[in-house]
């Protein structure tokens, strides 16, 4: 029978965690005890009190070594994140012995690039010019993948449908509106100039599209226009989530995209793009702050998390 925490807590010692880590990558108690410095016998006492602290068997004993149970796996893999959250914790203190606040990895649609996440940046350099920041612009299902993998601490964005996510949580910050765009001297803006009416999406299927891959929310939304107008997708495409790819595309051809309202306002106040007026049927779904469940927030996570929030 497992025994309560509080007894777990009173018997459990830093080197029960050490020789079970040293266990995952030796499978053997004889290495195991070379590479902590204690002998063999000190070494099956230490595994025979940790098995009689947590009330179960971690390893089955046979002629060729050890294996461990499923119970000794998951203590494996429990030793190892402590010893993880204590080289974080190893940094941060150098960190803020050094004068930092620490680093923080983040990750963005492009929604919020132009307003939201610039002027968090901004704001949090002004207030703490040694706090470091990492910060990746990409599609929902990229992003999320890498704060699962621990390649980011936050993302602002989407959790797509059907992604397992019960680690995840996530707080609702704003919706988001797209835009058709083109250079500002394409032919669908010059002819809308000389009718005063707007293309329909039939017209501007007969030009390439640049779209963001599958299974990005918005290519999803772009999808959905077309179908719900019943008209035949654009033929020619070019799939990328860059938006300088797009931007430079745009610029040297007749090809059409679709960028967050908020991203296509920005460029068109540059005179980079135009917008056209032709609507899309479909809504994004709104972007929010995920954040992993079982992750501790760093204080320089809280920093980001709190200037989110207040943006």
């Amino acid at each position: 029978m497992i025994p309560p925490a509080s007894a777990i807590r009173k018997r459990l010692r830093l080197r029960h965690l050490q020789l079970m880590v040293a266990l995952s990558e030796t499978e053997s108690l004889r290495r195991a005890a070379d590479d902590l410095a204690m002998t063999q016998p000190a070494a099956t006492k230490a595994l025979q009190e940790l098995e009689d602290t947590l009330g179960v068997s971690l390893f089955v004993r046979h002629a060729r070594g050890m294996e461990p149970t499923i119970f000794g796996e998951a203590v494996m893999r429990y030793a190892r994140v402590v010893f993880e959250d204590l080289d974080e914790l190893r940094e941060e203190l150098a960190g803020i012995e050094a004068g930092d606040i620490g680093k923080v990895r983040i990750g963005a649609v492009m929604a919020p690039s132009p307003e939201l996440l610039t002027h968090t940046i901004v704001q949090l350099k002004e207030a703490h010019p040694r706090l470091q920041m990492a910060v990746t612009i990409d599609t929902s299902d990229v992003l999320v993948q890498a704060l699962q993998q621990d390649q980011l601490d936050i993302v602002i964005g989407r959790i797509p449908d059907g992604f397992p996510a019960l680690d995840l949580s996530f707080e609702t910050l704003a919706e988001e509106a797209l835009s058709i765009v083109v250079r500002p001297d394409h032919p669908a803006v010059l002819a809308g100039k000389q009718t005063g009416t707007r293309p329909r999406l039939a017209d501007l299927a007969r030009y390439p599209w640049i779209i963001q891959p599958h299974p990005s929310p918005m290519r999803q939304v772009i999808d959905q226009t077309f179908r719900e107008s019943r008209v035949a997708p654009p033929v020619s495409t070019v799939e990328t989530s860059s938006i300088l790819t797009t931007l430079s595309l745009l610029r040297d051809s007749d090809m059409l995209a679709v960028l967050p309202s908020s991203v296509a306002k920005y460029y068109v106040a540059l005179d980079a793009i135009a917008a056209i007026a032709t609507p899309l049927r479909g809504r994004l779904a709104p972007y929010g702050l995920i954040l992993r469940r079982n992750r501790r927030i760093t204080p320089a996570m809280q920093l980001v998390i709190d200037s989110i929030r207040a943006a």
